[in-house]
C-alpha cells in the first residue's frame, strides 16, 4: 500500500522519475521520465536501469552496468551523492541529466526501492564543454608571449563584475548566477554590458576570454 501511496505522489512531478528495485528493475515510470527519455512506461517496466539509459560518464566510461555500485551503496544505506550522466534516448540521440536518488524501504515487508529524479542539462553541458575550450585558447593565447601591456586597455573592473566573470568561466548559467548573488536578471544584464564597455567586447564570452588573456580573473 505504501509503495503504491509512492508512485501515486511520483506521478505528476515535474522532474523525471522513475524507480528501481534492489535488482534494478524499473518499476515505476512517471510522465515526465517519458518525456525526457521517450520510452512509455510500459517499454521499460522490467527492464534494467542500464539496458534502458545506458548511461556514461563524461569520459564515456559506462555508468549504468549490471550491479550498478548505486544499488551497492543503497544496500549499505550509504549516502548517494548527486551525479551528472549522459543517457540514450528512444530516438536515439544523447542527452546528459543529472540524477539525484533517494532510497524508500517499506517498513511492512522490508522491500527496498531506489528512488531515481533526472533533470535535462544538456545546455548547461554545451556551455561548461564551450568555456573549457574557450579557456584552453585563451590559455594559449597567453603563451604566445603577447605582452599583456600591447592590449588596448580598459577601464577597471569591479570585484563584482570579476565575480560574474568568474562564474561565467566555471560554465554557470545567467540564472544560477542572478541567484548566488541575489540580483535580478535584468541587473545581471545592465552588469554584462557595463563589462563588455570596459573590455571593449561583444558578447559574456569574448568577455570572460578576454578577462583571461588579460589575467584579470
Amino acid at each position: 500500500m505504501l509503495e503504491s501511496e509512492l508512485f501515486t505522489f511520483l506521478a505528476h512531478t515535474a522532474d523525471a522519475v522513475f524507480v528501481l528495485s534492489d535488482q534494478g528493475e524499473i518499476e515505476f515510470w512517471n510522465k515526465a521520465a517519458e518525456r525526457l527519455i521517450g520510452y512509455p512506461a510500459e517499454e521499460v517496466k522490467g527492464r534494467t536501469c542500464y539496458q534502458v539509459l545506458q548511461g556514461t560518464g563524461a569520459l564515456g566510461t559506462r555508468i549504468c552496468h549490471d550491479g550498478c555500485s548505486v544499488l551497492e551503496c543503497a544496500a549499505k544505506n550509504s549516502d548517494i551523492p548527486n551525479f551528472d550522466m549522459s543517457v540514450k534516448t528512444r530516438s536515439g540521440k544523447r542527452i546528459w541529466i543529472n540524477m539525484s536518488t533517494i532510497t524508500f524501504e517499506n517498513p511492512r515487508n522490508g522491500h527496498r526501492l531506489l528512488v531515481h529524479l533526472a533533470r535535462d542539462i544538456s545546455e548547461q553541458k554545451k556551455t561548461e564543454q564551450l568555456v573549457h575550450k574557450m579557456r584552453g585558447v585563451a590559455q594559449q593565447f597567453s603563451q604566445l608571449g603577447d605582452p599583456v601591456g600591447r592590449v588596448s586597455p580598459v577601464v577597471e573592473l569591479s570585484e563584482q563584475e570579476k565575480q560574474i566573470l568568474r562564474m561565467f568561466s566555471e560554465g554557470k548559467t545567467p540564472t544560477s548566477i542572478a541567484r548566488a548573488l541575489t540580483i535580478s536578471s535584468q541587473t545581471l544584464r545592465n552588469h554584462l554590458h557595463h563589462i563588455n564597455q570596459k573590455l571593449r567586447t561583444h558578447n559574456r564570452l569574448e568577455a570572460v576570454m578576454h578577462a583571461i588573456h588579460r589575467k584579470l580573473i
